[in-house]
């Protein structure tokens, strides 16, 4: 079961097929430059369906991030495991217009801590691309610290590890 979390501002909810629009727009613009893209709709479409099947193969997976007050679906913070990640990973993405307001910190800060509480994972690491600054101050601001022995999706990334 997909669990639904609440913060002080957003809901964080199963996704759902609406979602794929904002979220397949993320991935084919220079947002997603970060993460390995921009990717075709083929492409964002294999990345959504993993999102969705992380729940049933390991227990947890992505969630959406929609505002309390407003129901506007923001983003998405996940963790993502599988053949893709060396380890289980705390991931956040914001679409456009969207940054700069803590929802990021606040979504990835209820989802790794119901990882930790209800899930039992000892550890988390998020992957950061060394140029996206935004999210490397995420992972810090939430505790995180560099793991420079960690296993690397990319030779590149910098790895913060999250400890309970």
């Amino acid at each position: 079961m997909i669990p639904t979390l609440t913060t002080e501002r957003l809901i964080l909810r199963p996704p759902v097929f609406a979602d794929f629009t904002a979220y397949e727009a993320l991935w084919a613009s220079s947002r997603s430059r970060y993460m390995g893209g921009p990717y075709n709709s083929f492409a964002a479409w294999g990345l959504f369906c993993h999102d969705i099947a992380c729940w049933e193969l390991f227990g947890h997976g992505a969630l959406m991030i929609d505002l309390r007050e407003t129901g506007d679906c923001v983003g998405q913070v996940g963790i993502n495991h599988g053949p893709l990640f060396p380890e289980k990973e705390l991931g956040w993405l914001l679409y456009e217009g969207r940054e700069g307001r803590g929802y990021a910190l606040e979504a990835a800060r209820a989802l790794r801590d119901w990882a930790f509480a209800e899930r039992g994972l000892p550890t988390l690491v998020s992957y950061c691309d060394p140029a996206n600054a935004p999210s490397i101050a995420v992972a810090e601001r939430l505790g995180a610290v560099r793991d420079e022995m960690a296993a690397r999706q990319d030779p590149e990334d910098v790895v913060f590890r999250h400890s309970p």
